[in-house]
């Protein structure tokens, strides 16, 4: 028999979808399995998007130009004006495969195997993944539960810096902790990645769920052009995730020449995914309005749930739909399989996923686990309770060690 490769033996499992498995084995038992593991939204995408493809007139589905739809991307700078982001061409625009080939595309494009990256974590895990695939090595500056998952300060971030560094990468609004950036702390990023010539990678894909504050993106950071590359998709913000279609954004025309190389290996970006794309931006803004507060809700009540269980921490999210819990539990991964395979509550059980896979630290976020409040408030209430006698009846019940803040831990 062959020898497979080192690279797939080696390569990381997603902590999101690796317990499919075992969920479709509890599924075939009659056991309802509500699922709070990965942000798949139960809100209808919009019917004006659902009609354009239905309504296509196409006779043949051809490749599209490798960037993508010029008229789509066109589009998208009107779309991005909404959020004060000036001086955009359609040029400066690659449509990807969703958001995660916009990451890959651009690590391959702007750094080398050996290459150091500065990320806050936890973090979403595909980093981890694309990094290793692109031989690039993640230093991570590990942020607690305890003081809400605050972004780094400026001076931890310098600290990390060495010869090796190439650029700094963070996710606003964040996936997986909530957490929502300043306008001030992002400039103070900028300020780092100018004086030291960084890239600066930002996934974006999350900013209408903003829940506080105005979101403020780093492409309105002037001064920062040859630095900056945004990660986008549609997948969240329209309950499209199955379509496929993200964007790569720079005014840096060197990384777009790279980007588009590796565009043009892979041919083209889903052609009906762009259609509905394209047609989201017709959307009225009435429908994210709406969307939003639908989120808002979801998060007040999960919020309010996990903070009345006992020997449970955790913290109001600011923005994304994802919340992170501390919870009385020996393995976050032992945990959320167990879950699925031993438990059930009136026929039921709770998909998680295991927050350690979230962590590039060894042995961190072993007692956490990410919900996404991506269901409907009479679920998540179904699904609370199965979780409230879960972590009554789980034999590897710990207490949650609890790390002070400046000496105080309380919840919000």
């Amino acid at each position: 028999m062959p020898i497979i490769s080192r690279r797939g033996k080696d390569a990381y499992t997603s902590p999101i979808r690796h317990l499919g498995p075992y969920a479709d084995a509890a599924k075939a038992t009659g056991k309802h399995v509500y699922h709070l593991n990965i942000g798949n939204p139960d809100i209808n995408t919009p019917e004006l998007a659902l009609a354009a493809v239905r309504n296509a007139a196409e006779k043949i589905v051809p490749y599209s130009p490798s960037k993508g739809f010029t008229s789509y991307r066109k589009k998208l700078v009107s779309y991005y004006e909404r959020f004060g982001i000036e001086g955009l061409s359609y040029e400066d625009i690659i449509i990807t495969n969703g958001a995660s080939e916009g990451i890959l595309f651009s690590m391959f494009s702007c750094l080398d195997a050996g290459d150091e990256v500065i990320i806050p974590e936890p973090f979403y895990a595909i980093y981890n993944a694309f990094s290793y695939v692109s031989g690039v090595k993640l230093v991570t500056i590990t942020s607690s539960i305890e003081n809400g998952y605050a972004l780094p300060t400026a001076q931890e971030f310098i600290n990390c810096i060495t010869p090796r560094t190439k650029a700094i990468f963070i996710c606003n609004p964040n996936n997986p902790t909530g957490c929502v950036y300043t306008r001030e702390e992002l400039e103070e990023l900028g300020d780092i990645v100018k004086k030291h010539d960084l890239f600066f990678f930002v996934d974006e894909v999350y900013r209408e769920f903003s829940y506080e504050d105005d979101f403020y993106s780093v492409l309105n950071i002037k001064g920062l052009e040859d630095h900056v590359v945004v990660i986008d998709s549609i997948s969240k913000r329209f309950s499209a995730c199955g379509a496929r279609v993200g964007a790569l954004v720079s005014k840096n025309p060197q990384i777009l020449e790279n980007v588009n190389k590796y565009a043009e290996f892979r041919l083209s970006p889903p052609h009906f995914g762009q259609v509905l794309a394209e047609a989201t931006l017709d959307v009225p803004e009435s429908y994210i309005n709406e969307v939003k507060i639908e989120y808002v809700k979801r998060r007040d009540l999960i919020y309010s749930r996990l903070s009345k269980m006992d020997d449970v921490i955790c913290k109001k999210p600011k923005g994304a739909f994802y919340i992170l819990a501390k919870v009385p539990i020996d393995d976050c991964v032992k945990f959320c399989k167990w879950l699925l395979t031993d438990f059930e509550y009136k026929r039921s059980t709770v998909m998680l996923a295991p927050a350690s896979g979230f962590y590039a630290t060894p042995g961190k976020g072993k007692q956490e686990v990410r919900l996404a409040y991506v269901l409907n408030s009479e679920t998540i209430e179904l699904a609370m309770d199965c979780l409230e006698v879960a972590l009554k009846e789980y034999p590897g019940r710990v207490p949650t060690q609890r790390i002070p803040t400046n000496g105080v831990l309380k919840h919000d």
